[in-house]
């Protein structure tokens, strides 16, 4: 999955013409290590739909433009648009659930 932070959010996310999906994670959080494997897997299955990881510790700016409280912090953009998030840890069928009902 490729990482975003502030030098390439605009060109990534910004700019991206099909659903985004961004991971806001920390590399100390039990839940963001238990869900990152799920997204990995997802991200293979997926292909119209991109999916980008933030480290909360190294983009700090990016998580408060998302109002990131609590992590795992899943956020969907679409068109530029921020449409849809999910915080904690989802199984594959929830997360799947979550990414179609935003399409």
């Amino acid at each position: 999955m490729l990482i975003i932070n502030s030098e390439n959010f605009k060109r990534e996310v910004e700019e991206a013409k099909e659903l985004v999906l961004i991971d806001f994670f920390a590399n100390w959080c039990g839940p963001c290590k238990m869900i990152s494997p799920v997204l990995e897997e997802l991200s293979n299955e997926l292909t119209d739909v991109k999916f980008c990881k933030v480290d909360v510790d190294e983009s700090p700016e990016l998580a408060r433009m998302f109002k990131v409280e609590s992590i795992p912090f899943l956020a969907l953009v679409k068109d530029n648009t921020f449409i849809d998030m999910s915080v904690g840890y989802k199984n594959k069928e929830q997360l799947t659930d979550f990414i179609k009902a935003n399409k």
